[in-house]
């Protein structure tokens, strides 16, 4: 089997995409990558104070109080500049790694809250019909609910209760 003049996958960026997809996933290549950062990190952090003791040790013939501690603060800084941005990148990726996941959970509730507002609306433009009571006042029949409200003839007087 030869791969020569074929690429080894079809598309190299499906494993990429299929990661982007999926908020476990994406999460976990993340924390990969954080975990390459936060190591160069401590490597580096053990660089910096090594060239700082070394640059700041290194002194040279006729050199007055404080030169050797001029000379190592672009070498010092540079390293610190570096160490601010790997902090920045740490921090960046696990917002990152959250915000993916945040993303998921409003897409659910998106999702959720369209299908009930397109409830309300099918109720609203559909209410459902109530069978119509049978009229309380009907000949003979007294109502167990005698207020004002119901017609009464002046024959029933009597029995309808006073104010």
């Amino acid at each position: 089997m030869s791969t020569e003049g074929k690429p080894f996958f079809d598309d190299p960026n499906a494993a990429l995409r299929e990661i982007a997809q999926n908020p476990a996933a994406y999460a976990h290549y993340l924390a990969d990558f954080n975990r390459v950062v936060l190591d160069m990190q401590a490597k580096l952090e053990i660089l910096q104070r090594e060239a700082r003791v070394h640059c700041r040790g290194t002194r040279v013939e006729g050199d007055k109080w404080g030169q050797a501690f001029l000379r190592s603060f672009p070498v010092e800084n540079s390293l610190n500049d570096v160490l601010k941005n790997l902090k920045g990148v740490t921090a960046g990726l696990e917002k990152s790694a959250h915000r993916r996941h945040a993303h998921d959970e409003k897409v659910k509730e998106v999702k959720k809250s369209r299908k009930e507002k397109a409830q309300l609306k099918a109720r609203k433009n559909n209410p459902t019909l109530q069978a119509a009571s049978e009229n309380p006042g009907q000949q003979g029949a007294q109502s167990s609910n005698s207020g004002y409200g119901v017609p009464t003839s002046i024959y029933n007087l009597d029995r309808r209760e006073s104010a």
